[in-house]
């Protein structure tokens, strides 16, 4: 009964952990950093600015290209 026991609350912890490196992951932070952190202003507007640079270089190098 003890190794069942063991078993079930190994078998949470080891998906709370999962999900908590997984979420990190896909959010494209470091593994063991806090998945519910908000990402800074500054970092949102580089992303931010980064797509837009990357959209725009696609456009004028496809109109080009016509």
């Amino acid at each position: 009964m003890f190794g069942i026991k063991k078993l079930i609350i190994g078998l949470i912890v080891g998906a709370l952990v999962g999900l908590w490196v997984g979420v990190n992951i896909s959010n494209d932070r470091p593994i063991w950093a806090n998945p519910f952190e908000d990402k800074a202003l500054t970092e949102k507007a580089k992303d931010a600015a980064s797509d837009a640079w990357q959209d725009a270089r696609k456009a004028a190098r496809d109109k080009l290209d016509d």
